[in-house]
């Protein structure tokens, strides 16, 4: 018994392979904290904003199960379950909003999400740098405007009493109206879209380009690769992480191709044609008071961005690429 006894309490003295590893990770933690603590410190403002501003009010959804009263608050209305949801189910006008956003974001992917790539790829081939400034500042100033004013300009151009058709009956020719057209509507939003926010996406992509090692060009030069060949075999593998990290965020976000751009424009085109996710849980949970199919309609759309994400993710994976994320 002594025998046993002793080597027992041998066996506990030498620690193993797993201990080992924790207190490992243990002492590393340590050491970075003592080394990052003052950056540490100076985060803790914006994660308290953060958590007062987004994680408290995003424990609210819990509406989304119930039958939410103002007057009974969140703890005297009755509980509902998955009720609400099945009443988005069977809505024929949750359906017809959720097929208008997911048109236009496959619409957008297409004919939007290339556009700031090509505008880096061409301005990173500008040689002076003053002109390169300035048409990158010229380019990108539209993002500051606010929707309002995009979108009054666009009826100022293309309105039907806008400039062109103005210019158009000057010279005998029958103007058009494209601000209240439904048929062209996915055109004109993807216009002021692209006019707005491609030339803010299009830092990204000079950001990325500038990581890539210009002696990589110049030994293409040299074996005699033509400037698209150099782009096509170096520019554009170099850019391709961004390229997916981007495009994975932006099926995340499929489901908000925007709510002030839609409802301002809702009324001249008509509510086949501009009501989406955002517009419709704004008409039917504010407006109309029905705080809980406004909530669910927000999980739901919420729930579909997660498992895009995930599908998207895993696909980048697949490819080689990290992607948002990547297990260790």
């Amino acid at each position: 018994m002594a025998a046993s006894s002793g080597q027992a309490a041998a066996d506990t003295a030498v620690p193993t392979a797993a201990t080992t590893r924790r207190r490992r990770k243990a002492a590393v933690l340590r050491s970075r904290l003592r080394r990052d603590w003052q950056l540490l410190l100076l985060t803790l403002p914006s994660l308290a904003l953060l958590l007062v501003f987004h994680y408290v009010p995003t424990l609210g959804n819990v509406i989304a199960f119930q039958d939410y009263s103002t007057v009974d608050g969140i703890l005297g209305s009755p509980w509902v379950g998955f009720g609400n949801f099945l009443y988005l189910l069977g809505d024929p006008s949750f359906w017809h909003a959720a097929r208008n956003t997911l048109t236009i974001t496959a619409f957008q992917l297409v004919f939007y999400f290339p556009v700031p790539i090509a505008l880096a790829i061409l301005l990173n081939s500008v040689l002076r740098p003053r002109l390169r400034a300035l048409i990158q500042n010229v380019v990108y100033l539209p993002h500051f405007f606010s929707w309002v004013l995009v979108v009054t300009v666009f009826q100022d151009m293309l309105g039907g009493a806008g400039l062109i058709a103005q210019e158009l009956d000057k010279h005998g020719f029958e103007g058009f109206d494209l601000a209240t057209q439904p048929e062209t509507f996915i055109l004109l939003v993807t216009a002021q879209s692209v006019w707005k926010d491609a030339g803010w996406g299009m830092i990204i992509f000079l950001a990325a380009l500038s990581t890539i090692d210009p002696n990589l060009y110049e030994a293409a030069a040299v074996d005699g690769a033509s400037r698209w060949r150099r782009m096509w075999h170096i520019t554009l593998p170099g850019l391709r992480p961004v390229i997916i990290l981007l495009l994975i965020l932006r099926l995340g976000d499929a489901l908000n191709v925007g709510f002030e751009q839609f409802l301002i424009q809702r009324s001249a085109v008509g509510a086949d044609a501009a009501e989406v996710i955002d517009t419709y849980v704004y008409w039917l949970g504010l407006q109309t008071a029905d705080y809980s199919i406004g909530a669910a309609a927000s999980l739901f759309k919420g729930l579909i961005g997660l498992v895009l994400i995930l599908i998207s993710n895993k696909i980048a994976h697949r490819l080689g690429e990290q992607g948002i994320y990547q297990r260790s």
